[in-house]
């Protein structure tokens, strides 16, 4: 049986999660958690958190296994931190997924390659389809069947199938004394006119999640270049952060309020690619079923 190719984040969170996802027998394990191991370990390193023992095209060799697709291979990008220094990533890797044999294919936007065509099935942050290809109304979106619908079918061919369940949220934050206020929730966002604090790249992300209407009289400021987020949110006193915990939030004193919306990776497929491949139609069926059977995830198949 033909491989069915899956575009895959080559690095991070996304990333590791796909490999949970699929990771459905031991031996299956044991090399997805070598992958984790070792890319967590090249993060540290080149953010000169850990001392590499070998130079960096050494340790290329070493990890990679070019010769057995069930074995992992890596490749090198060019890191953006100072010194655009060499990084480690993921490059290829095969499991079988309900029978099936799906090579996974690191690429940096796998989002973007589905919307080019050169994948019938991929993961990627949900967060990327908003940013990128849903349209901007005065409702706030909230879940998936939202996300589909919004997306012209005139600029992509690309659709969500379901979440994968690494779930954390985008979250309505801030300083309940200094805007004398209990909680923050879309109400109070709503009522509420001056500045909001959000990452520059999450700007059409939380106009979409929280809808124009409610913006209406808000006006978006971002961290300065080095600067913690949080404490940023702290110094305007109400902003929109992606959190896992909210632990770093409460040490600046923010409150959090709203959950308003989840940031999942998600499973994509590109719907004129799944018809041409009618040949592998039934082994794309099993993997896409295969993915999502019970997985617990915020953004369900509509």
């Amino acid at each position: 049986m033909e491989p069915v190719t899956v575009a895959v984040p080559r690095k991070g969170r996304p990333l590791e999660a796909v490999l949970d996802r699929l990771a459905g027998h031991p031996d299956a394990r044991r090399v997805v958690d070598d992958v984790t191991e070792t890319l967590r370990h090249e993060k540290a390193v080149t953010k000169g958190n850990a001392t590499a023992a070998a130079g960096v095209y050494e340790r290329l060799a070493a990890y990679s296994d070019p010769d057995d697709p069930y074995r992992p291979d890596y490749t090198l990008l060019r890191d953006d931190r100072e010194g655009k220094p060499r990084r480690i990533v993921f490059d290829t890797l095969t499991l079988d997924v309900a029978g099936v044999p799906v090579q996974l294919v690191g690429r940096e936007e796998p989002f973007r390659a589905l919307r080019k065509h050169e994948f019938a099935l991929g993961f990627d942050s949900a967060d990327l389809v908003l940013e990128e290809v849903v349209g901007l109304r005065g409702e706030p979106l909230a879940t998936i069947a939202d996300v589909n619908e919004r997306i012209d079918p005139q600029d992509t061919d690309v659709r969500v199938v379901t979440g994968i369940g690494d779930t954390v949220y985008h979250t309505l934050m801030g300083d309940t004394e200094a805007l004398d206020v209990d909680a923050f929730d879309r109400s109070f966002l709503e009522a509420y006119e001056g500045p909001l604090c959000i990452s520059p790249r999450y700007e059409r992300l939380v106009e979409a999640v929280v809808g124009l209407e409610a913006l209406a009289g808000v006006d978006f400021v971002y961290p300065a270049d080095g600067e913690e987020e949080e404490a940023a949110i702290a110094d305007v006193g109400l902003g929109v952060y992606l959190t896992v915990t909210g632990s770093t939030a409460r040490e600046h004193g923010l409150t959090l309020g709203e959950r308003l919306f989840p940031s999942e990776t998600v499973l994509m497929e590109n719907a004129s690619e799944v018809s041409e491949l009618t040949e592998n139609g039934d082994a794309i069926e099993r993997v896409r079923n295969a993915v999502a059977e019970g997985v617990d995830t915020e953004l369900p198949v509509a």
